[in-house]
C-alpha cells in the first residue's frame, strides 16, 4: 500500500512535465512524420512514402545546407573541445581561487545574441575595425562577412561565445579527482604527460561527452547568430540546415519543412550515439 501510494505520489509529481513534453515534443514529432510522408495539407493529406525525402535529397540547396553544417561541426566540435580541456588543465590544481576568473568565462555565453552580432559587425563588418586596420596597412581587402572568410568569422564567434561554457563543464570533472592518486603518481616518478594519461583522461569521459553534447547543442543554436550576421540568404558557405528550414518554412512548405527536421535529428542523434558508444566502450575498458 505504502509503496503503490509513493510511486502514485511520483507519478503526480512528474505529471506537468510528461504532460509538457507530449503535448510540446511527442505530437508535434508525429506530426512532422506524417507530414515527411504526405503531400497536401491540412486534411487533405496524402501518403506518398519517401518521395519527399527523395526531392528533398535531390535539391541543391540543401544538400548545400547539409554540407556546410557537417563543415562547420566536424571543425567546431573538436577546436571547442581541445581548447576548453586545455584551459580547464591549466585552471585545475586552483580552481578554487579563480572563481571570478570561472565567472568572466561565462559572460560571452550569456551575452544576448544581438550583442555578439553587434560585436562582430563592429568588428568585420567594411566599416569596421579590422577593414579600417587592413586599408591602413596597405594589405588587399577581404570581404569578412560576405564571403568565404563568413565561414572563419563564424566559427570564431561560435568558439569565443561558448568556449567558457565548456570550460567550467570540464573543470567540474577534473576537480573531483582526488588528489592523492596524484601525490602517489608523483613519488612513483611519473612524468606530467603520465598522470594526464593514466589518471585523469580515464576519469573524464563522462565530463567530456557532457561537455561535447552541449558543444552539440550549441553549435545548431549558433544560426541565431548567423542569421542575424547574413539574413535568410547568407553567403553560401555559411548557408546551414537551420537557413533551409526557415526559408521552407516562410514558403509554407511543410513537407520539406519536415523532411529536413526529420534528417537534422537523425543526424543528431547519429553524432550522439557515436561519442556515447564511444564514452562507454573506454568506460567499460577501464572497469
Amino acid at each position: 500500500m505504502k509503496k503503490s501510494k509513493s510511486a502514485l505520489q511520483g507519478w503526480l509529481l512528474v505529471s506537468p512535465l510528461l504532460i509538457g513534453c507530449l503535448l510540446f515534443y511527442a505530437i508535434p514529432f508525429v506530426l512532422v512524420m506524417q507530414y515527411s510522408l504526405s503531400t497536401g495539407s491540412g486534411s487533405a493529406l496524402y501518403f506518398v512514402g519517401f518521395i519527399n525525402y527523395q526531392d528533398v535529397a535531390s535539391n541543391g540547396m540543401f544538400t548545400l545546407a547539409f554540407g556546410n553544417t557537417m563543415r562547420f561541426l566536424a571543425a567546431a566540435l573538436p577546436l571547442i573541445m581541445v581548447l576548453a580541456y586545455a584551459i580547464a588543465l591549466l585552471m585545475q590544481k586552483q580552481a578554487n581561487k579563480h572563481k571570478l576568473l570561472k565567472s568572466v568565462f561565462l559572460f560571452p555565453y550569456i551575452m544576448p545574441v544581438v550583442g555578439a552580432v553587434i560585436l562582430v559587425e563592429l568588428l568585420f563588418a567594411e566599416s569596421g575595425v579590422l577593414p579600417a586596420l587592413t586599408n591602413a596597412l596597405g594589405l588587399p581587402l577581404t570581404d569578412w562577412l560576405g564571403g568565404p572568410a563568413a565561414f572563419g568569422v563564424v566559427l570564431l564567434l561560435y568558439l569565443w561565445k561558448n568556449t567558457g561554457y565548456s570550460v567550467i563543464l570540464l573543470l567540474a570533472g577534473l576537480v573531483t579527482i582526488p588528489e592523492e592518486q596524484y601525490s602517489a603518481a608523483d613519488l612513483d616518478g611519473a612524468s606530467g604527460w603520465q598522470k594526464f594519461y593514466y589518471i585523469t583522461t580515464p576519469q573524464m569521459w563522462y565530463s567530456v561527452f557532457f561537455a561535447l553534447i552541449f558543444s552539440l547543442i550549441n553549435a545548431f543554436k549558433c544560426f541565431r547568430e548567423i542569421f542575424l550576421i547574413g539574413g535568410t540568404h547568407p553567403n553560401e558557405n555559411i548557408y546551414m540546415l537551420q537557413h533551409f528550414l526557415n526559408n521552407s518554412f516562410e514558403n509554407l512548405n511543410y513537407a520539406k519543412l519536415s523532411v529536413a527536421s526529420v534528417l537534422l535529428l537523425i543526424v543528431v542523434l547519429a553524432v550522439f550515439a557515436v561519442f556515447y558508444g564511444f564514452v562507454r566502450k573506454k568506460e567499460a575498458f577501464r572497469g
